[in-house]
């Protein structure tokens, strides 16, 4: 049962965090930039509103969430930091004294109360709608890109998976007391997953049975991570990897296991629009829905900034349509016209190559034809041969017997004139140099907010680690244009003053 007001905390405590948390601390920045009430209204019908147990506030709860993606956290550690962390028993509306949350209620907050919620544009959404408020975004241009994230559980066997983790927690324990070796067990021996799960609950008894150990942060975290790889396991003993991952390819020769974020950004480097996909899924087949999004936040979009992935045809039938520019260099091998099943085969710019619809890469190209008539060449693309023969969606794609599959792409150079005569414009140079920009927000997602890996298995779980990591970079980016906004005003000012006191002078 929850309230459907927030109660007044009349703890005599409550002063304390005038003295610890100071003015310039991020999350009370973002407390007070943030009217969180938002949350209560979109989650409130998931509880009941007038019988049962008090639930934890749903509000409180999704700040845990964003918490953990602000410092890149487990769900132990984030509940082990705000018993002590005055910073974040304040963001939390905690009084000092209060005690903390299990940190299961946290699994089961995002298994159960977040189903069928739109969190991803929500937040986005609202995030948008401050720096509209706030007058930081003035920009009438977005840049589009995608960026990938690994699946927790990788093309690795579960037993590799485990393994890796194990050692990541010993490596830990040893840089601190290498005589601890000695109390661990045997590894197994045996290719059997229970015997190597068995293997991690009893690394994690010696670990945890040596309390001047177990409190380390670096091994603390190491041994969190471990618990929550085996207890997932054991929740899902069939897997053998992420069921909703799949194989996208970075380059020819570069591919990960995982999922897709198509990112939509202003010029003032603030998402406007977020789409998680699984990992082969090609970039430019999302334009459309990224435009049209970041226009529902209340963007007014004239230029769209993007890499050759985005300048397909019906790419740029939509920019005509919408009436919007289109900035993204052609690539003769996306844009010539018709070809067979366009459903089933996509472009990956990246790598330069055709991919099937099981996810499967081309191996290598080759152009038939005369030269010098581009309409009658052909560009071809070969398969391998071996996975086709066993691929389960082989059936009307592959012919039994056949000795090659190739998909071919006809070269027709005159289908996209105008597109070509604004590429080569000054025009378009200057404004294709914004382009990097998306690249340093990918990073940020990455390394600063762990992006990189997948905090949970699933698509929805990627959903909602997506929605929290670009909810916690956007506040941070708006608090930053605020106080750079401040800067500029008191400049403003002091100049003015100087000019109306150099003009005195003369009177």
């Amino acid at each position: 049962m929850i309230s459907n007001q927030e109660s007044l905390n009349l703890s005599p405590f409550m002063a304390i965090y005038d003295i610890v948390v100071q003015k310039d601390n991020m999350l009370r920045q973002i407390k007070e930039l943030v009217d969180f009430s938002f949350i209560l209204e979109e989650l409130k019908n998931k509880y009941c509103l007038d019988n049962g147990r008090n639930a934890v506030p749903p509000i409180r709860m999704f700040k845990y969430l964003l918490l953990k993606s602000i410092f890149d956290l487990s769900d132990v550690d984030v509940v082990e930091r705000s018993k002590y962390d005055m910073s974040f028993k304040y963001f939390l509306d905690m009084a000092p004294e209060d005690t903390v949350l299990n940190p299961s209620s946290l699994t089961k907050f995002r298994k159960l109360r977040l189903q069928d919620v739109s969190l991803l544009d929500m937040l986005i959404g609202k995030t948008v709608e401050i720096a509209l408020e706030k007058e930081i975004i003035k920009s009438k241009s977005i840049i589009v890109d995608a960026t990938h994230t690994k699946a927790r559980y990788n093309q690795k066997s579960p037993k590799e998976f485990l393994q890796e983790k194990s050692k990541n927690v010993r490596k830990a324990v040893y840089q601190i007391d290498e005589s601890i070796k000695e109390k661990f067990p045997s590894k197994p021996t045996s290719n059997e997953v229970n015997d190597e799960v068995d293997y991690c609950l009893k690394v994690i008894q010696v670990v945890e049975s040596q309390p001047q150990i177990k409190v380390i942060p670096a091994v603390s975290e190491k041994l969190n991570v471990l618990k929550e790889v085996v207890e997932d396991y054991k929740e899902k003993l069939s897997f053998s990897k992420d069921p909703d991952a799949r194989v996208g390819h970075k380059s020819a020769d570069s591919s990960f296991f995982g999922f897709k974020t198509h990112i939509a950004m202003s010029d003032e480097r603030i998402i406007t629009a977020a789409i998680v996909t699984t990992g082969e899924k090609s970039d430019g087949k999302y334009l459309e829905e990224l435009v049209k999004k970041s226009k529902e936040t209340g963007m007014v979009i004239n230029t769209v900034i993007g890499d050759t992935a985005y300048s397909e045809k019906d790419n740029i039938q939509y920019a005509k349509k919408a009436e919007f520019q289109l900035v993204s260099k052609l690539n003769p091998l996306i844009t010539q016209g018709k070809r067979a099943k366009e459903d089933e085969f996509e472009f990956n710019k990246d790598a330069g190559m055709y991919v099937c619809k099981a996810g499967h890469m081309a191996i290598r190209k080759a152009r038939i034809g005369k030269k010098n008539q581009s309409n009658n060449q052909q560009q071809v693309y070969y398969f391998d041969i071996d996975k086709c023969k066993i691929c389960p969606l082989r059936n009307g794609c592959y012919k039994e017997g056949a000795k090659s599959k190739t998909y071919s792409v006809s070269i027709k150079s005159t289908e996209h004139k105008e597109q070509e005569a604004f590429q080569n414009s000054e025009e378009f140079k200057e404004l294709a140099r914004s382009r990097y920009k998306i690249e340093a927000k990918n990073s940020e997602l990455k390394h600063g907010h762990g992006y990189v890996t997948a905090s949970t298995a699933g698509l929805f779980g990627m959903e909602i680690q997506g929605a929290t990591t670009i909810f916690a970079v956007n506040l941070k980016r708006i608090i930053t244009l605020l106080k750079e906004k401040i800067v500029r005003g008191n400049r403003n000012r002091q100049l003015l003053a100087k000019i109306i006191q150099e003009v005195a002078c003369f009177f």
